[in-house]
């Protein structure tokens, strides 16, 4: 009975051990325990092997008796060992398992010496660079007619596949004051004029109202080709064909331009920003007075809106009047 419980208790140890080793190792990233015990292990692990003691038969009743009387004789002192010899091996780290006193230490981690010339910072996080948007900035001396040449029958979005005319911007290339819808309508596409609808027959009217005719502004739209159904153009419809309205602005430097409606605004000031908050108040590009307002074709929709348009434009007037030369 006593070899039985001296046996559980070397198990017991045993299996302490080899999972503190076990432990240790995962946390050096080793997956798997095959071929990487040491021999200490080894040898435990053998000598656990010897220690296993069968369960004693059962007992006959008439030997139980005797059972008292017979008392093992103690066995013979064991010699002493031999002092053990130096070790060689690296010494064991504070927290190191027992099994891992004859390892040898892990080799250290190179260190990389920095580059004789280190890169050069970059704009962005990951290196992507915008491209200068050459087709919007134009080129020294050009004229309206060089852009019209250059927008040509222009195919380089889907809305060509079903527009009837190309609407160019319309006007004074010397005008101060330039309004810029978001697409031409079904009048527009069949005239090849911006601006003449309904829609347009009120814009006339807005223009006089300030002391103007058409003839002298400049009317157009951030794309030139009527959209399906009159939709809003996609945002890269627009991309592909505002880099003319961009140049027209950089040939004419008119001194406000008027953005009817939501779109046009936002294509024109990059704004995520939607009119009812902006419209009213002057805004900025590239040094030129932007003034936000409703598109007349919201105004035939909801006459009460008409109000807040005057009101815009009347700011748009009085600048024009304080600025003239």
């Amino acid at each position: 009975m006593e070899d039985q419980t001296q046996a559980r208790e070397i198990l017991k140890s045993l299996t302490e051990e080899v999972s503190e080793v076990a432990t240790y190792l995962r946390e050096l990233g080793v997956e798997t325990l095959e071929g990487t015990l040491p021999s200490a292990i080894e040898a435990s692990a053998r000598t656990s092997e010897k220690a296993k003691v069968a369960r004693p038969p059962a007992v006959a009743p008439a030997l139980r008796r005797n059972a008292n009387a017979e008392r093992p004789q103690p066995s013979p002192p064991e010699a002493p060992l031999p002092p053990p010899k130096p070790s060689t091996s690296t010494p064991r780290v504070a927290g190191e398992p027992p099994a891992f006193r004859q390892q040898t230490a892990m080799p250290k981690k190179p260190v990389r010496k920095p580059s004789p010339d280190p890169p050069a910072p970059r704009e962005t996080l990951f290196g992507d660079i915008t491209p200068a948007d050459d087709l919007s900035l134009g080129h020294p001396g050009e004229t309206f007619e060089d852009i019209r040449r250059d927008v040509g029958e222009c195919v380089r979005c889907p809305l060509h596949q079903g527009r009837t005319h190309i609407v160019h911007t319309e006007g004074s290339p010397t005008a101060r004051l330039l309004f810029v819808g978001e697409a031409p309508g079904a009048d527009e596409d069949a005239t090849g004029r911006p601006f003449v609808g309904r829609a347009g027959q009120l814009l006339n009217k807005i223009i006089e109202a300030i002391g103007l005719k058409r003839d002298d502004v400049l009317i157009g739209n951030v794309n030139r080709c009527r959209p399906p159904a009159n939709r809003t153009p996609t945002t890269e419809e627009a991309r592909t064909c505002k880099p003319f309205l961009l140049r027209e602005i950089n040939v004419a430097r008119p001194d406000v331009i008027v953005v009817l409606g939501n779109t046009a605004m936002k294509n024109l000031l990059d704004t995520k920003e939607g009119i009812t908050r902006l419209r009213g108040e002057f805004q900025d590009y590239k040094g030129i007075k932007v003034m936000p307002t409703f598109h007349p074709a919201y105004l035939l929709r909801d006459p009460s809106k008409k109000r807040e348009v005057w009101a815009d434009m009347k700011k748009v007037r009085d600048y024009l009047n304080s600025t003239k030369k």
